[in-house]
């Protein structure tokens, strides 16, 4: 095939052929199947590190919650840099960045570089994931061949989170703790290269000048609110600490969205709300992350200590859900046209809510076959919910917007995950270490106390424990476990039957404009 130059397209989708513009999707689809794989892969590691690294309870925490904290806390900044500076260029830069910290993450020798290297690793999937879902919406025409498009995108994102567990485990099961991060390396190279030569360039037509204060009050606002919902389980949700954090996160906001309506060129133009598609998106997809990351934490756990798995046997266990998804997600593409986003992401909202119905009422007897159904339920939900918003946010959207509309989507989907491990997590928990002080264990109250840390702290203990004493406690903890996934999984139905209900009320029917107004069906 002839090389084909792809200028900065200034106000108009590129007409690209169409063989080049499935080449380009595979590109940024196979980036950001690694990018959402990193968002779970290390959760398999973590009893790992303890002994590699000697990491505390609270350290393992923000190993994981540095990615997030920074990839939430920068995307819009870094959507509107793609609007400003190139899509392609912001894209790449992402992926060098990502690819490079992940190999400084294989190879640090302590907690705090692990932390500083996840930390960059979530800045580059801050500058990847908008700039993806902009070139997409730029080169594919709106209509049945866009909503393809994203619904393969919708796949890659969510198939990588699901699998992040799989690969994690069987890498553990065959090198050193360090390969769930290198495995980025090849991978990420050969996207730079397949990126320079097949995705094409485009920028907003009208760019404005740089809104420097618009970009700090809006870190520092998305920074102060995930900073207390990850702190909040552990520190106390009434803590003083985590009420002036969002005490803060909330006036910083006021103070954003004031700039905003001033500024000449914001950052963050406050119209693009007004399409009613990328308002009610936002919304649903931030529950149906709350929902699926929210489950895959609490199921990682359940499936190793209360079934006995191993790592890479936990991983194989969550295949089912990566099929569901790599399924509805395309699926979700074909259907959204015919059906509406109302329809569609109703329905994934409602498979997500009964995914975790179904574990809400899991009893310590039941084997995999009910986990296996929510797993199938969980991971169609996800598909269906990821590619009916994804695929509304960008349809609703110009492109002088897309970069940083897009940017409204991830930041939507991070704010949603860290609220579901915050909310889910701690009221298992809560529930967890209220089971155990209501048996009469057979261990010291200071080991007592220890226990209550995590199950895998109490079935280390009770390995230590003599005869009979430790398989009671044993039993006991996975008991207490499996007694305190009733409430974070309802809490998971809660969430999502909201989004039901929002999603009939808010979304778009089908037929409609992004605002709401009918208009004829696309040909295309």
């Amino acid at each position: 095939m002839p090389s084909v130059t792809h200028p900065i397209t200034a106000a108009r989708p590129i007409a690209a052929p169409p063989a080049r513009r499935w080449l380009t999707l595979a590109v940024v689809s196979v980036s950001l199947l690694v990018v959402g794989l990193d968002t779970t892969v290390l959760n398999v590691a973590l009893p790992t590190l303890v002994g590699e690294l000697g990491a505390s309870t609270r350290q393992l925490q923000w190993i994981v919650d540095s990615y997030a904290l920074m990839s939430g806390s920068l995307v819009l900044f870094c959507g509107s840099l793609a609007d400003r500076l190139g899509r392609k260029w912001v894209f790449m830069a992402g992926l060098a960045l990502f690819t490079g910290a992940s190999v400084a993450a294989a190879y640090a020798g302590s907690v705090t570089a692990l932390v500083l290297a996840r930390g960059v690793m979530g800045v580059g999937e801050a500058l990847i994931m908008p700039a993806t879902l902009a070139v997409i919406g730029n080169i594919f025409p709106c209509g049945a061949e866009r909503t393809k498009a994203i619904g393969i995108w919708s796949a890659a994102v969510g198939v990588g989170t699901v699998i992040g567990p799989m690969v994690g485990g069987w890498l553990l099961s065959h090198y050193w703790w360090g390969s769930v991060f290198l495995i980025n390396l090849p991978i990420g190279v050969a996207g730079l290269v397949a990126a320079a030569l097949f995705v094409p360039d485009s920028r907003a037509p009208e760019t404005g000048r740089p809104d420097p204060a618009g970009a700090l009050l809006s870190v520092l606002a998305v920074a102060s609110v995930l900073w207390a919902v990850i702190e909040g389980p552990d520190r106390g949700w009434t803590s003083a600490a985590v009420l002036v954090a969002f005490a803060a996160g909330v006036l910083l906001l006021a103070a954003f969205v004031g700039w905003q309506r001033r500024a000449a060129s914001p950052m963050l133009p406050l119209r693009i709300f007004r399409h009613r598609a990328l308002a009610a998106g936002d919304l649903l997809v931030l529950l149906g992350a709350f929902a699926l990351i929210g489950t895959l934490f609490v199921v990682v756990q359940y499936f190793q200590f209360v079934l006995g798995y191993s790592a890479g046997q936990t991983g194989l266990r969550l295949g089912p859900a990566a099929l569901a998804l790599l399924v509805a997600g395309p699926l979700a593409g074909v259907l959204v046209p015919r059906l509406g986003m109302r329809a569609v992401s109703a329905a994934g909202l409602a498979l997500l809510g009964a995914s975790s119905a179904v574990l809400a009422t899991t009893e310590t007897a039941d084997g995999y076959g009910r986990a296996l159904v929510a797993m199938l339920l969980l991971g169609a939900g996800a598909g269906f919910v990821i590619t009916a918003t994804s695929d509304a946010i960008v349809g609703s959207l110009p492109e002088t917007d897309l970069g940083v509309g897009s940017a409204t989507n991830s930041a939507a989907i991070q704010l949603g995950a860290a609220t579901g491990v915050a909310v889910m997590g701690s009221l298992l928990s809560d529930r967890y270490r209220s089971g155990l002080d209501a048996i009469p264990a057979p261990v010291p109250g200071s080991l007592l106390d220890s226990a209550k840390e995590s199950l895998g702290t109490a079935l280390a203990l009770a390995e230590r424990l003599p005869g009979e004493a430790g398989t009671t406690f044993a039993k006991a903890a996975r008991h207490a476990f499996v007694d305190g996934m009733g409430p974070a999984m309802f809490a998971g139905a809660g969430v999502t039957v909201t989004g039901v209900v929002l999603a009939l009320l808010l979304a778009p029917t089908r037929g409609a404009d992004p605002t709401g107004t009918t208009h004829p069906k696309d040909p295309s």
